[in-house]
């Protein structure tokens, strides 16, 4: 792909086919089935999992008059292999029925609900009624025994269930024993158990079938460390007073710190050339010095475009040296894909259709009002659009084939949903292990379809949920509604967010933000400084002053590290315990598996993740300037306990251990930990 575009006719189009609108609606099936959920969109975008992780499928299935009913969910594997999952009715009154279902290998599946009649159970009922009453007690014997040898003779069993059904339908027809031990052989609990397992299906109506992608285990759960390459390893020369830029080489000496705190995935802001057309100076201001470096988000000049490395940071040797160290320990590496354009980017000259032409001729640049970016064209996609895609996709090959496995997608929101779509479907078909995280602070529905089209991952409004409440009822949502299709990052600052929290908060804050981010979401992100608590802002913005977008910065880490003068001043002991804490506990690598719990003071949030026989607790202090005092209580039976259960509270941060049970004391603050992260231990 790097040096050939894709055919422009591989574009999708959007228009519909107006005879659709006169197809008759789908038959409900002999045995109805309705409301089959997750359904994204009703089935017009796929439902989304990782493998191993677990779901609900659920759907309301009826029939008429008394005879029983069933269904089971069955699951298409990437090789047309059907896998049925029998369902359990858990509101017999409303026919609510329910199953929890998960893959084992990623690929596309597909699923549906199939509901059926289930000529055993309704035999069961009325013979067990009807025998005890001396009603027709020789004729319903014979049908269990006529029911019972149509399910040997239509249905697989090991052998075990044959001799066990043969054995029943022997007993149903000894007329040498009372009615009552001949029913009992053909509704025994071996019987049951048999028919169970493979059961005897009549008039199955399966619903839709819905897709279903399922995707590697990054795409739901890691932790994500963001660095600007050119400061890793910059340093200021006090006596010329010029900056020397950090380049590839020196990044990757920074590798093994990120590493040694826990960090899966590393993330590089984009590492292009640099316009100097409108070039940005120190904290955003619009006149830069000759030594300035320019915003990074501003690509392209005469050294090239997106797919080209600036000068300063080195050359695409040394790009993949960084890959190799990188992997080396067992880091991925993410990249920064920002589409606009410096106005001294190649496309600009060669295809200046891609942009948008005001009525004096100039080109526009981009806006959001009140901001203004003096440095950056955005692209139009409704100019060109074949030609836009190709060259798009042409350039993502370019850095996949340089071992870039992940796409942090600057401001997707806006460019045209269905470019997304097609440029990640594109990808997919022979790179499926290539994952996007949508960097899309936007208004809902927008951040909702990114997900659905196929990003597998987006950043969301954790930084700006704060108070338990809204923490608990945003979580809620994520690990409910939308699970099915959008995975969330939780990252508590970025280079372009700092929120008044966090400049005010102090280590307190920065500890909580952090450890909340890491328990509440299976992925979430720091930004680099994040251990060094740098948290002023700059006058009239929430985001740092000085900030790394414009200028370089030297954080001089090894004064933090030990024998340095700063020792003991940093959060990253912190953060790569919360990193351990994750990778030894499997609880905290999913997310619909999240409880609340209900605390007593409104400003503490307690919550709970169990996966098998792991069961972590974190409860959270949300207010950084107080030290609270205050009752938890445990729902038992989400924790796989009895109401009456104790149990040892270990403490993952401080290595304490108490005795907990339903109603525990906390007291959490600046002058304590904003919140404990316990795992339960049984007796």
């Amino acid at each position: 792909m790097t040096d050939q575009q894709p055919a422009a006719a591989a574009r999708p189009t959007t228009q519909r086919d107006p005879s659709s609108l006169d197809r008759p609606l789908r038959d409900v099936g002999r045995i109805p089935v309705v409301d089959v959920q997750p359904a994204v969109n009703g089935g017009q975008f796929a439902t989304k999992s990782v493998v191993g992780e677990s779901f609900p499928v659920t759907a309301t299935v009826f029939r008429e008059g008394h005879d029983a009913v069933n269904a089971t969910a069955a699951l298409t594997d990437p090789d047309g292999v059907v896998h049925h999952v029998p369902m359990t009715c858990t509101n017999p009154g409303l026919d609510a029925w329910r199953c929890v279902v998960s893959a084992d290998r990623p690929g596309s599946w597909s699923y549906c609900v199939e509901g059926w009649s289930d000529p055993y159970a309704t035999w069961t009922h009325d013979a067990v009624i009807k025998i005890a009453a001396d009603v027709d007690t020789e004729v319903m014997l014979e049908e269990g025994a006529r029911l019972l040898e149509r399910a040997v003779r239509e249905v697989e069993h090991d052998a075990a269930g044959r001799k066990t059904l043969t054995a029943a339908i022997t007993g149903l027809r000894d007329a040498e024993q009372p009615p009552g031990a001949r029913i009992s052989a053909g509704t025994s609990d071996e019987v049951r158990r048999v028919m169970l397992s493979a059961p005897l299906r009549d008039w199955v109506s399966p619903s839709p079938a819905y897709t279903w992608l399922v995707e590697r285990e990054r795409a739901l759960y890691g932790a994500w460390y963001e660095i600007f390459p050119r400061s890793e390893g910059a340093h200021f020369d006090e006596k010329t007073g010029t900056w020397t830029t950090g380049t590839l080489r020196t990044a990757a000496k920074r590798l093994p710190a990120i590493s040694d705190m826990g960090f899966d995935v590393v993330y590089l802001t984009p590492v292009h050339p640099i316009g100097e057309t409108n070039r940005k100076g120190p904290n955003n201001t619009l006149t830069a010095g000759p030594d300035d470096p320019g915003s990074p988000y501003a690509i392209g000049d005469a050294d090239g475009g997106h797919d080209a490395i600036h000068p300063d940071l080195g050359t695409f040797e040394d790009f993949d040296a960084f890959v190799a160290a990188a992997r080396k320990q067992g880091l991925e590496v993410a990249l920064d894909l920002a589409l606009q354009c410096s106005p001294d980017h190649p496309w600009v000259a060669e295809h200046p259709e891609w942009f948008t032409t005001r009525a004096d001729g100039s080109i526009a640049y981009a806006e959001n009002p009140p901001k203004k970016y003096q440095d950056i064209y955005p692209v139009n996609f409704d100019n060109d659009p074949d030609g836009i895609y190709a060259e798009v996709r042409r350039v993502v090959q370019v850095w996949i084939d340089h071992g870039v496995t992940i796409f942090r997608v600057d401001n997707p929101h806006t460019k045209p949903v269905e470019f997304w779509q097609w440029l990640i479907s594109d990808v997919a078909k022979d790179h499926p292990d290539v994952i996007w995280l949508a960097e899309a602070f936007t208004r809902p529905a927008m951040m909702a379809t990114l997900a659905k089209v196929g990003f597998q991952q987006s950043y969301t409004y954790y930084a700006w949920r704060n108070e338990a409440a809204e923490l608990r009822e945003y979580v809620e949502e994520l690990a409910r509604e939308s699970a099915a299709y959008m995975r969330p990052s939780f990252w508590p600052t970025t280079h372009d967010i700092l929120t008044p929290y966090m400049q005010y908060g102090g280590p307190t804050a920065w500890k909580l933000r952090a450890a909340l981010a890491a328990t509440l979401s299976p992925t979430y992100g720091i930004y680099a400084g994040y251990e060094l608590i740098e948290h002023v802002a700059r006058p009239g913005a929430e985001e740092q002053i000085d900030n790394e977008k414009y200028q370089y910065k030297d954080r001089e880490w090894s004064r933090y590290e030990e024998g340095g003068d700063r020792e003991g001043q940093s959060l990253a002991p912190f953060l790569k315990r919360l990193n351990e804490i994750r990778h030894q506990h499997p609880a905290l690598h999913w997310l619909r598996n999240i409880t609340f719990h209900h605390v007593d003071d409104q400003q503490m949030l307690a919550f709970s993740k169990k996966h098998g026989d792991d069961v972590v607790i974190v409860v959270a202090n949300t207010d950084p300037h107080a030290t609270r005092e205050s009752t938890v209580r445990l729902d038992m039976g989400a924790l796989g306990l009895e109401s009456g259960d104790r149990f040892v509270a270990h403490d993952l941060l401080s290595d304490a251990s108490w005795q907990w049970g339903a109603d525990n004391y906390v007291r959490l603050g600046p002058d304590t930990e904003p919140l404990h992260i316990v795992h339960l231990r049984r007796f």
